[in-house]
């Protein structure tokens, strides 16, 4: 029997005085249960026959002609069942000659029996919901998704990054089974990057009264002014009558606190609303002394809208967001609440070592929560509208948010998708600034530029007036004329100096900006060269340019108090773009983090300059076996006033730590020990010792939590480490592992952040207990995920003479 996990059930209702049966309102997530099937792309015959009946789909709705996967009639057993989020392409193999640019994964146009997904599940919807208005609701499909509904045809959304809605009601079967069927299609790369394909986030069916708010229908925002002690908060909602008659609703407002008390509170008039009418009602509530919401201090309140018919409610619609004051200023940069912040942000894209695109929220958070590790405040969507949970995510953690737009234009198709990525996330206190397009080379040199920039920077207002909007600009001269606040990808490509000092007025900010990373733990060109598809850090090889490319990025931004900041290109590796090497490389290599989320040298750079904690990070490691008798130039990362290195006894002297720089020693390499002494203020604070370590003689795996929700979607992210006897990490040990998963839960995932792996890594449901990866320079990663059976997971690590001690999980 299938399994509805409701994630969201009936609003808060304990300061409702009156509730009715048709009140409800439901968001039941639909994550389990699918059968999966590959199609065809280019043969009909191969894609079930899909459009190819006498009546198809187009001509007759629920034909009895119609035999194809939509139709109930058909027939799913050998199907593959799976759960929701699902990405096919994360199972498929390697080859050289697939795209580059999507990381040679054999999906798209030159591979059409890959490159198409069938979906199907059934749902069983009580005789208790009839009279409701019940709605389907995907977050993202990838890509060019038809849907069906128990035959009937409901739609299709090109784009893999839209939320499609559906209304089903009339075509519900009540006390009976009810079909859902997706067709994707992933042969055309939408992006120049890893996109995976299929229906990579979540599903919903969402239930509500037939007068009721309508699918993201409010709008919620605070006037604010210094010193902000009062509020006037606007709530904007969409009220929709899906009944056959006439009915005269009222909207009343009551503002949560973040405990959920009442501090606030407004109701409305009667209104009438014709049957299947949808109107706007506009409330202004008095806030005093509101709690703003700040990136040290994600303050969250919920406005509680309830509407009420014949003076019984039929909703309550619960819209979470938070107050603050953002504002670019042509001088001051960014300010929030009043105040100069710099953007300390990353560029991302949607997809992760054993998952691809198919990231559990638990992973997400977790993705979230490295970046802040080493400071980063701000995140840019690059480049398509965010998963929601990610949004939930910046908004509790305090990032600042660039929500991005895929395609830039001022026609219908253009347009449809711009609106509804800013209703869907403009209750979200973290976004500060639309993006409209990006890098659109087409247009950035001419005047048509200009005059789409113009025209959606004006339609960006009408959707949202509360917030500014940019186009990430690589170099052009005419398009970023049309902007609220011009964003520009890398100095280097922009004279942005001279560009601030011809328009001042100009709004700044550095939406791409090199990190200059390469391969975690790879420090010798030779080597990289012999084992294709590792790189060198740019950082430490690009001296005829700039020394140090992430510290010129930082410096140029932290030293101008009229740029608001900057983005890195990028927080984590990605799939895809493994630029400027090839195949066997097929991953992006300038992630601050690596494709599992495992730092690099440059992300203890910027934690020593975006934290207040002390750091000092001495590189490269000291197991350079080969390298015996060379010179080696040792760099240090470090917040600390000065910096002492001794190298096997040797003292190599004291220096002193330039303000967002960096330091360097040369010595010649032999086997022994590395230590580095941080002082500040005069005083010795931190000690890091480099040593030669032993032959590699056990694993050790570690989670980031050890308790989790049998929910059948909490994961645990673990680390293995491949340690010497006297417990020190391995930093060039790669030893393969065999991986065991005993108890109710399962592998979804694994990785080893090499940018060249080739092997598998990503589970498929007969082998979710036991899997093979290398380890990679020390490390690699473990994805765990829960069943609906609470117990307790044990997890094995084994390798050729090496020693474990399992690691155990428990699920309740």
């Amino acid at each position: 029997m299938n399994k509805l996990r409701t994630i969201c059930v009936m609003a808060c209702l304990m300061a409702v005085s009156v509730l009715n049966a048709q009140s409800v309102r439901e968001s039941v997530l639909l994550a389990d249960g699918w059968k999966f099937a590959f199609g065809h792309a280019a043969d009909p015959a191969k894609d079930f026959g899909c459009g190819t009946e006498y009546f198809n789909y187009l001509t007759k709705a629920n034909s009895l002609h119609n035999e194809g996967p939509y139709s109930t009639k058909f027939n799913d057993a050998e199907w593959q069942e799976v759960n929701i989020p699902h990405d096919w392409v994360a199972t498929l193999p390697y080859a050289p000659k697939a795209s580059h640019s999507h990381g040679y994964k054999t999906v798209g146009h030159q591979y059409p029996e890959t490159s198409v997904g069938w979906y199907r599940k059934t749902i069983s919807i009580p005789k208790t919901d009839e009279g409701k208005r019940l709605m389907l609701r995907f977050d993202g499909i990838f890509r060019n998704a038809r849907v069906w509904f128990n035959g009937f045809y409901m739609g299709t959304e090109p784009s893999g990054y839209a939320t499609q809605v559906y209304d089903i009601t009339p075509y519900i079967k009540y006390g009976e089974d009810n079909l859902i069927c997706v067709r994707a299609d992933a042969s055309l790369e939408e992006g120049w990057f890893y996109e995976g394909a299929g229906i990579y986030r979540d599903v919903w069916l969402d239930k509500s009264a037939q007068v009721s708010v309508a699918p993201f229908g409010t709008f919620v925002y605070a006037e604010l002014q210094q010193p902000y002690s009062e509020a006037v908060v606007h709530v904007k909602t969409e009220v929709t009558n899906s009944s056959l008659k006439t009915q005269l609703y009222e909207v009343e407002q009551r503002i949560l606190d973040a405990e959920g008390r009442e501090v606030a509170h407004v109701s409305g008039f009667t209104y009438p609303l014709l049957a299947k009418e949808t109107r706007t009602c506009d409330h202004r509530i008095k806030l005093s002394n509101p709690h703003l919401w700040s990136t040290t201090d994600p303050y969250l309140y919920k406005v509680q809208t309830t509407v009420k018919v014949d003076d019984k409610v039929t909703d309550v619609y619960e819209t979470t967001t938070g107050f603050r004051d953002i504002r670019f200023d042509a001088q001051r940069g960014f300010l929030l609440n009043g105040e100069p912040l710099k953007l300390k942000g990353v560029n991302m894209h949607q997809d992760h070592a054993g998952v691809g695109s198919a990231i559990p929220d638990a992973l997400q958070a977790w993705r979230i929560k490295q970046l802040k590790a080493f400071g980063c405040n701000a995140y840019r969507a690059s480049h398509n509208p965010m998963t929601p949970a990610v949004l939930d995510i910046c908004d509790r953690e305090g990032i600042l948010v660039i929500d991005e737009n895929r395609l830039m234009g001022i026609n219908e198709e253009h347009l449809r998708l711009l609106e509804r990525m800013i209703r869907r996330d403009r209750n979200h206190p973290s976004i500060i600034l639309w993006s409209d397009g990006n890098e659109e080379w087409g247009l950035e040199n001419t005047v048509q530029g200009t005059r789409v920039a113009e025209a959606m920077r004006e339609y960006t207002r009408l959707y949202d007036p509360t917030r500014p909007s940019t186009v990430a600009n690589a170099g052009g001269v005419e398009l970023i004329k049309g902007l609220d606040v011009v964003g520009f990808n890398y100095i280097v490509q922009n004279d942005v100096d001279n560009r601030k000092q011809a328009n001042p007025d100009w709004k700044i900010v550095g939406t791409e900006e090199t990190s200059g990373c390469g391969t975690r733990g790879w420090y010798f060109d030779t080597e990289a060269k012999e084992q294709k598809g590792h790189m060198v850090s740019l950082n430490r090889t690009m001296e005829q340019n700039y020394e140090n490319i992430i510290e010129r990025g930082w410096k140029f931004y932290a030293e101008r108090p009229w740029a608001a900041g900057l983005f890195y290109w990028t927080g984590f590796d990605y799939r895809g773009e493994p630029n400027p090497l090839s195949y066997p490389a097929h991953d992006s290599e300038f992630g601050i983090l690596d494709y599992c989320g495992f730092p690099k040298d440059e992300a203890y750079y910027l934690r020593a300059w975006w934290t207040d904690q002390p750091v000092l990070h001495v590189f490269p490691h000291w197991n350079l076996q080969g390298h015996e008798g060379e010179e080696i130039e040792l760099w240090a990362y470090s917040n600390c006033d000065e910096v002492e290195l001794v190298v096997n006894g040797r003292k190599l002297g004291r220096q002193t730590m330039p303000e967002n720089g960096h330091l360097k020693w040369k010595a010649v390499y032999q086997p022994g020990k590395v230590v580095a002494v941080g002082y500040k203020n005069g005083k010795r604070i931190l000690t890091q010792t480099l040593a030669t370590t032993k032959p590699a003689a056990r694993l050790v795996a570690t989670a980031d939590r050890v308790n989790l929700a049998a929910d059948n979607r909490d994961v645990a992210v673990v680390t293995i480490e491949v340690r010497d006897a006297k417990n020190r990490l391995v930093p060039d040990a790669c030893p393969m592992l065999t991986l065991t998963l005993q108890g109710e839960g399962r592998i979804i995932g694994v990785g080893n952040g090499d940018p060249a792996y080739l092997g598998a890594d990503h589970p498929t449901e007969r082998d979710c207990r036991t899997f093979q990866i290398p380890a990679f320079n020390g490390l690699a990663q473990v994805l765990i995920q829960s069943t609906y059976t609470a117990g307790t997971l044990q997890l094995s690590c084994l390798a050729e003479g090496l020693t474990n001690k399992p690691l155990i999980i428990t699920t309740k």
